[in-house]
């Protein structure tokens, strides 16, 4: 019995919600966002304010499309509402990054300058030179953007130089001795 799935997504004022053939689209503040429905396997009910995800089947297949369905629901809501934002954190000497406009200047320690397009629906914003912020409303491409920038030059273990998550512990490994 899934826990999260019982659970019926809360549609706050300003939001609609409408299923027109396979899709669920979600309409607020922030824009809007559809999901295909996977309605072979789970039933959707838009009533009173709510989206509730039930199981057509008690079948292991079913049971686990459940949970995860719904929370794709629930962050189509919450994109549309408030959005979603990742940080990223430079850490090294001449590491930086400047956004201009739709692409993302990072300096890196290679020999060139590594030129990030932004792409749509994604906003992307640098406060200093070692912090990154993506902000959008899709959950997935705000975080697919983040691993992509992460991937340039991912943190090491001895000196923990590198583009980290923020919050993110990396896990340091102590250096040769003598």
């Amino acid at each position: 019995m899934s826990r999260i799935g019982k659970k019926p997504v809360a549609m706050p004022a300003g939001v609609t919600a409408t299923t027109e053939g396979k899709t669920l689209t979600v309409k607020g503040p922030k824009g809007s966002l559809t999901m295909p429905l996977m309605d072979d396997l789970v039933a959707y009910a838009i009533e009173d304010g709510q989206i509730s995800v039930t199981p057509l089947a008690q079948a292991q297949r079913n049971r686990a499309a459940w949970g995860m369905q719904r929370t794709n629901v629930q962050n189509l809501v919450t994109g549309v509402t408030e959005g979603f934002t990742k940080v990223l954190e430079i850490t090294g000497v001449g590491y930086r990054a400047n956004a201009q406009g739709k692409t993302l200047k990072l300096q890196l320690g290679y020999s060139h300058d590594v030129n990030y397009a932004i792409p749509d629906g994604i906003d992307v914003k640098t406060p200093d030179t070692t912090t990154v912020e993506i902000t959008g409303i899709d959950r997935q491409q705000v975080g697919q953007v983040a691993a992509e920038i992460r991937r340039w030059r991912k943190p090491e273990p001895y000196k923990g130089k590198g583009i980290k998550y923020r919050g993110e512990f990396i896990f340091r490994k102590e250096g040769k001795k003598k």
